[in-house]
């Protein structure tokens, strides 16, 4: 294992080369890339619908092509998935990243072309290991194993020979045959679908190994670490994997986990956070206790920003990389060589930097609740509240969610405060009729409630009537253009409205 560290590690910090250039010559390598992608899509439905041939510079670009969401690429998505091709992108398209948020449907499905594998997710994937080996010179990562939880995929459509799954599971199922020689475990218990049979095989099978890196979002990965120290009766992980150095962890704030990783690993211990969506691998924390990531520009995706104050607007007018400024919120709209065309992920963000161009997460166009990776969204959050009051006769006045972040014995949960106009006869049969609504409207949601190893049962409290007005009040927030925030990734409105009870 020696001396396949020394090698991996060579390798690794050969392709800072490459990223150092494009951190020095960002617009070029966006040029060059715009190019590219426009010249790949120009022969396609899609191309030749918007004039893509006619298509020079990007100004012609958005005067010919519309900003879009989901549902307007969804016709063609439904089409790639029943085994039509030449679509959105010149190359076939097979597999689809299952993700959940949108208004109309409970789950999304992001076409994930071979490029965007290759040039997108596995260049993703060595870059973060090439950055911590330049900022880790004497790492040893690649001396024991790198453990990685996937979620899981399947046969979307027999016929057609498409898939749909977990993106980290697509990524993990067309990896190179090398990579199994450095990861655990292997791939039939990595891609179970039934989560708490893989956690459990997980945490018996990696126990014995020299687990040196693991990657995973930090919610399930707790679960993991937990489990692996009720199975060997240890004090903490550092008595089970003494050399483990890094987590590389995304899809949600690390914000809240990370006191309890570091109980659960004492002494040095590295954290990785990486910006890598179903529709892209967009960021690399390039600095040691940053808070920010590096905008990766070579990746096959063409960026465009959208000042969250026009985002959702007809007139809506994004800019490129060169028009940003930092500190300013943008929603980010991307085109891909997958087929996504300016397409508005719901991500915001802001640059911490333009030189290089670094940028930090905020949140989503919407309202939401995405601490445990559920993305709640109020589109959800209003059908079910209006389900459960039809089951129970029920009538409600204002409501707020926030989460309930895990303790150290307990699951996550959704705390719900609601101002009813008619209280159910029962709450804890209204609370039950809410979950089961939300885990038919919400995949990720339905996901994250599976055996209450990530979320528990909805935290449903009734308020007296009167709370949010007074509230409102307090805040000096009367009035018609002032609303209740619906859903916060965070509990400061929620705590703040307890206050006046």
């Amino acid at each position: 294992m020696t001396i396949i560290n020394s090698v991996i590690s060579w390798f690794m910090k050969k392709r800072m080369h490459q990223i150092e250039l494009f951190m020095k010559y960002p617009l070029d390598v966006q040029e060059e890339w715009f190019k590219k992608l426009i010249n790949s899509g120009k022969n396609t439905e899609w191309g030749k619908k918007y004039g893509y041939a006619s298509i020079g510079n990007y100004h012609q670009f958005i005067n010919q092509v519309p900003l879009n969401d989901y549902n307007d690429l969804k016709p063609y998505i439904d089409r790639l998935r029943n085994g039509e091709q030449n679509l959105l992108w010149n190359s076939e398209v097979k597999w689809f990243a299952k993700s959940s948020g949108t208004t109309s449907d409970k789950s999304k499905f992001i076409p994930v072309s071979q490029e965007a594998l290759e040039e997108c997710h596995f260049k993703g994937g060595k870059d973060l290991l090439s950055i911590y080996c330049s900022n880790n010179p004497d790492t040893k990562i690649f001396s024991g194993r790198l453990l990685g939880m996937g979620g899981s995929h399947f046969p979307d459509n027999p016929g057609a020979g498409t898939f749909v799954g977990d993106v980290s599971a697509i990524i993990m199922e067309n990896l190179p045959s090398w990579i199994e020689l450095i990861r655990t475990p292997d791939l039939s218990i990595a891609l179970m679908a039934e989560w708490e049979s893989k956690i459990e095989q997980i945490a018996r099978i990696t126990r014995n190994e020299n687990v040196t890196n693991i990657t995973g979002v930090p919610s399930w990965t707790l679960v993991l670490l937990k489990r692996v120290l009720e199975i060997t009766g240890k004090s903490n992980i550092r008595e089970v994997w003494p050399n483990l150095e890094l987590f590389i962890h995304g899809g949600v704030s690390f914000l809240p986990y990370r006191n309890q990783f570091m109980q659960l690993i004492p002494g040095a211990m590295n954290y990785l956070e990486t910006y890598n969506a179903s529709e892209g691998f967009f960021g690399i924390q390039d600095r040691n206790e940053a808070e920010d990531m590096l905008l990766m520009l070579d990746y096959g995706i063409f960026y465009e920003f959208l000042p969250l104050t026009e985002a959702g607007e007809s007139s809506a007018m994004a800019i490129p990389l060169y028009g940003v400024k930092t500190g300013v919120n943008y929603a980010m709209v991307i085109s891909t060589n997958a087929g996504l065309w300016r397409y508005q992920i719901g991500d915001t963000v802001t640059f911490t930097s333009t030189d290089p161009y670094r940028i930090r997460i905020t949140g989503r166009t919407r309202n939401f609740i995405n601490a445990f990776g559920e993305e709640l969204i109020v589109d959800n959050a209003q059908k079910a509240l209006q389900s459960a009051c039809e089951k129970t006769g029920a009538q409600i006045n204002e409501f707020t969610a926030a989460p309930v972040y895990f303790g150290e014995t307990s699951s996550g949960a959704h705390e719900w405060l609601i101002e009813f106009e008619k209280e159910p006869s029962d709450l804890a049969y209204f609370t039950e009729m809410l979950d089961n609504a939300l885990k038919a409207l919400n995949s990720d949601y339905e996901a994250k409630r599976y055996h209450n190893m990530i979320l528990g049962e909805p935290i449903v409290r009734a308020m007296p009537n009167g709370t949010f007005y007074n509230w409102l009040k307090k805040r000096d927030k009367l009035g018609g253009q002032f609303k209740v925030p619906r859903l916060s990734n965070n509990r400061q409105i929620l705590e703040d409205i307890l206050t006046v009870i």
